[in-house]
């Protein structure tokens, strides 16, 4: 069954665990996300290195390490199954929904389903409240299924999960002119941190550390009057 690309009257969303058919897919909806956050500079993920890093054999367990969900819109009514996380039925009768790119994203589940976002996450680790937490990497939903309540329900189930399984807390980043973004995370009961930078080493200058456990002082000394 060929995903439509026209939605109206009853729409169901599932968001699931991903497998490594949804490979594709995550990197082309990565890339529409670097897009829309103006980083396409910062873009270098491969089909292999998500493969290789987000299903490895053997695999850990759901948000035991990194975890990637999909979300996917069925016209007819999804059965949950082991691997459901969150689901939303939306009413478009009233409002009926064009999705240009539907043919570019069916999904490997089939019965005419549609890609239309994915989650990747992680767990970290608060020493002040000595317990895992779970850092949200990225949340995406295609232009044309945004503003219907998926990033909540995304969001939500994420939340849900974590709380379930005693974990302390949830973070994740957020741009700060990405108002839309803040208003929501706020409206959700979340507080965003104004005080607080991110640090980050990558590329050349992460490179240079390597075997920086073995090094001398002189070496050392030398790193930090560069």
């Amino acid at each position: 069954m060929a995903a439509p690309t026209s939605f109206s009257g009853e729409v169901w969303a599932e968001l699931r665990l991903a497998d490594a058919r949804d490979v594709p897919h995550i990197y082309s909806l990565i890339h529409q996300m670097a897009e829309f956050e103006l980083l396409t500079d910062l873009f270098a993920a491969t089909h292999e290195l998500l493969h290789s890093t987000l299903f490895p054999t053997p695999q850990p367990a759901p948000f035991a390490s990194f975890t990637a969900l999909i979300l996917d819109l069925s016209p007819s009514p999804v059965s949950a199954s082991a691997d459901t996380i969150g689901s939303l039925r939306l009413d478009l009768s009233a409002c009926p929904l064009a999705d240009p790119e539907a043919a570019a994203f069916p999904s490997p589940r089939g019965g005419g389903r549609v890609t239309a976002g994915f989650v990747i996450c992680f767990p970290n680790y608060s020493t002040f409240l000595a317990k895992p937490g779970l850092y949200v990497e990225d949340i995406f939903v295609r232009a044309p299924w945004r503003r219907r309540g998926l990033g909540r329900m995304m969001l939500s189930a994420v939340a849900g999960r974590a709380a379930e399984i005693g974990m302390g807390r949830v973070e994740w980043c957020v741009l700060d002119w990405n108002q839309n973004a803040i208003d929501f995370y706020e409206g959700m009961g979340a507080e965003v941190f104004t005080k607080w930078r991110i640090c980050r080493l990558t590329g050349p200058a992460l490179d240079k550390y390597k075997g920086a456990g073995s090094a001398s002082q002189e070496e050392l000394d030398a790193g930090k009057a560069e």
